[in-house]
């Protein structure tokens, strides 16, 4: 009887190793994962987006109002939002400001979701600080996507951030990529996230011609 009891508890014992190791497992490759918040108030369409991140293996979470999500975003930092434009508490263009605000949050990849298809409400939503607009309705597979494209372009960035040390100058345009900073002369210049981009890109290669799809990527 001692030895069968000796056995179970052993074996009970390994169990829980393994269970705390598979845990820890499980921890370490969530971590690895490109997190994603969604903030969306139409419950319908953030279980698809949810269940269809979570399968394309994003690291998921979400919010279903403006407020809950900027609070979510400044506590877990994903790697980019998912942010619907109509919001009940705090519009999405208000959590994008407020975002783009914080030294915490400015560099979170945000791609913005919304009815809205008209041409000037995108501008708005760029000038906001939206990386990247997709118009209701759209396919899950292609909205997908963008996500990756997004997150390899925040890739990109930070791989330029951290293998440069010096600022560069171009025509009177200095760029600054470890401040995060582009001045004219001695102007600074004020611009989105998407404009920094665009034209480091220009003036790090002068003359070289673009394809539209390469800016856009």
């Amino acid at each position: 009887a001692r030895l069968c009891e000796t056995s179970f508890h052993d074996t009970e014992c390994r169990a829980t190793i393994v269970s705390c190791d598979n845990s820890k497992r499980t921890n370490e490759t969530n971590m690895s994962k490109t997190k994603v918040l969604i903030v969306e108030d139409d419950h319908a369409l953030s279980d698809v987006l949810f269940y269809n991140l979570q399968k394309a293996d994003f690291n998921v979470f979400r919010a279903f109002d403006g407020r809950e999500g900027l609070e979510q975003a400044r506590q877990k930092i994903p790697d980019i939002v998912v942010l619907d434009l109509m919001l009940p508490r705090l519009s999405g263009m208000e959590v994008c400001r407020q975002l783009r605000k914080q030294k915490e949050t400015r560099d979170i990849g945000i791609l913005m979701l919304t009815a809205k298809s008209e041409d000037l409400d995108q501008i708005e939503g760029f000038e906001a600080g939206a990386d990247d607009y997709v118009v209701k309705p759209f396919s899950v597979l292609v909205l997908l996507e963008r996500i990756r494209a997004l997150q390899r372009r925040r890739t990109l960035d930070r791989e330029e951030e951290e293998g440069s040390t010096e600022p560069f100058e171009y025509a009177g345009i200095t760029v600054d990529l470890r401040r995060h900073q582009i001045h004219q002369g001695e102007q600074p210049l004020e611009l989105t996230r998407s404009e920094f981009r665009l034209l480091h890109t220009l003036i790090a290669q002068p003359g070289r011609f673009f394809e539209r799809s390469e800016l856009i990527e």
